[in-house]
């Protein structure tokens, strides 16, 4: 049976999913077979295995790390948020169905044979398992039905790293305020601190790191310094929404919908030179772009009704009108159509009136397509000509069909044969493919449309992405090797404190 470790934090975003990825590729380093496990994910960023189950991207990042392939058993429950009070359950990567808060937490406990069996699983075929909490241990009110923290610590008698994030203030109060909140067994379970996110001199942190020692009986295993790396985030809270890109040749604006998701489709795009992409919330922000994305929403119909309330929808059409592209991809795709039916209440019921830059009709239905593709683009018009016979592969995770009169955008290939997706009209075009942007030719070729159109060299540059995230998790494992008490980590795997 495999060793296992656990990575907690004091808050949501305190960089555990990144310390989890790093200790799956320092393990592997070492000539460990690990895995990745998180028992519950609450994100609207997910993916489909070659299974046809759908997942949290968290786990898939780290399963990369780890030079694996996902499987679903990384991440046995996935909560995709519907609103404020309820979210889609995903259980071993399909849909058991929507619920309230309160109703998710008077049954989740019943889904602990699910978790186990798929960490069983897992912990039979490898070394190692490195495990991902959520949120904090110390959100007291949720204790007693805890099964993604304590709660799962306990079921396979997991030691624990507590991270705190020094980089929004108030570190050392954190960290000893968790602790302090826990259980006499639950704190017995931390063997190890760490303090993420760090900028500066280590040695200035010295006494503090040594109070916080005294006063929690608990090593300091490490500072970890402020990273900027580009890896797969998790969910909303990501940095990207708010950074600031210098000027490029391309001005790529993603609209920054209420109910984003899979965003990281557009993260290949960030590393062409020759562009810049930024998110964009309001009409302000917006400017003039050379291409404006629509992203995926898991709710589609609500985040158009908010485009039209604060002014963006009348911003895009005005740029499409002008002969300026607009690209959607999935829920993005579906609101550039002329209408959207929810006969069966999938979504929030009713019908709406869509975008109109493209000739098409959604309906939304109970059923969910998750299926991996492969395809080529086969249309496109003026800006996006250059893009036929461009390949591409990707995902697909959809509730809803669309259908039009025209031709479509792709040929894709689910594995059952060719069928067609998406749609273009004039500059505008849509698809359904998820990570369509992953396969540096379709980068490329997408980039040089836009230089073209604007009497530029098409000269955007070849990005492999998967050789470029690689490159990512080795810096990631470097740093966090040389600055975690390496020696500690293994000495709780062996759990010989």
């Amino acid at each position: 049976m495999a060793k296992v470790i656990m990575v907690q934090g004091t808050t949501s975003n305190a960089g555990k999913s990144f310390l989890a990825a790093a200790l799956c590729r320092i393990f592997k380093q070492d000539g460990y077979s690990v895995a990745p496990f998180k028992s519950q994910n609450m994100a609207l960023n997910s993916f489909i295995t070659d299974e046809g189950l759908e997942m949290g991207r968290a786990q898939v990042m780290q399963a990369e790390a780890a030079g694996i392939k996902p499987s679903v058993r990384m991440n046995p429950i996935l909560l995709k948020p519907t609103g404020d009070t309820g979210s889609q359950v995903i259980v071993n990567g399909k849909v058991r169905g929507d619920m309230t808060a309160r109703a998710y937490f008077a049954m989740k406990r019943t889904l602990i044979p699910d978790i186990m069996e798929a960490y069983n699983s897992l912990a039979a075929e490898h070394d190692i398992i490195v495990i991902e909490g959520a949120g904090s241990p110390a959100e007291i009110n949720l204790r007693k039905d805890d099964i993604v923290n304590m709660g799962m610590a306990e079921l396979v008698d997991a030691p624990v790293l507590l991270c705190g994030d020094i980089d929004r203030g108030g570190v050392f109060a954190s960290l000893y305020g968790t602790v302090a909140l826990l259980q006499p067994e639950e704190r017995a379970r931390i063997q190890g601190l760490v303090i993420n996110k760090f900028r500066g001199d280590v040695e200035i942190l010295r006494p503090g790191l040594d109070m916080l020692e005294d006063l929690t009986h608990i090593k300091v295993a490490g500072v970890i310094p402020y990273l900027r790396l580009d890896l797969d985030d998790e969910d909303s809270l990501t940095e990207r929404f708010t950074r600031k890109n210098g000027p490029s040749l391309i001005d790529i604006a993603v609209i920054r919908l209420p109910r984003i998701s899979n965003f990281t489709d557009f993260n290949p795009l960030e590393q062409i030179q020759q562009a810049s992409l930024r998110y964009v919330s309001t009409v302000g922000e917006l400017g003039d772009p050379d291409v404006i994305l629509l992203p995926g929403t898991k709710n589609t119909m609500d985040d158009l009704k908010w485009l039209r309330t604060c002014g963006l929808e009348a911003a895009i059409l005005k740029h499409a009108s002008a002969g300026k592209p607009v690209v959607g991809i999935c829920g993005g795709y579906q609101m550039m159509g002329s209408h959207l039916s929810d006969p069966d209440g999938v979504e929030a019921g009713g019908e709406i009136r869509g975008m109109g830059l493209l000739p098409s009709e959604t309906v939304f239905m109970g059923g969910k397509t998750r299926t991996r593709v492969t395809g080529e683009i086969v249309g496109g018009e003026g800006i996006f000509a250059g893009l036929r016979g461009t390949p591409f592969f990707g995902y697909e995770i959809h509730m809803g069909k669309t259908t039009s009169e025209l031709g479509s955008l792709t040929a894709i290939d689910d594995g059952t044969g060719r069928r067609p997706d998406g749609l273009f009209a004039g500059n505008c075009w849509g698809s359904y493919v998820h990570g369509i942007f992953d396969k540096a030719e379709m980068a490329r070729a997408f980039v040089n449309c836009l230089l073209r159109a604007k009497g530029l060299d098409e000269n955007a540059e070849s990005v492999d992405w998967e050789a470029h995230k690689e490159q990512q998790y080795e810096l990631l494992a470097e740093n966090v090797r040389a600055s975690l008490d390496m020696d500690h980590i293994y000495k709780m795997l062996n759990k010989t404190l």
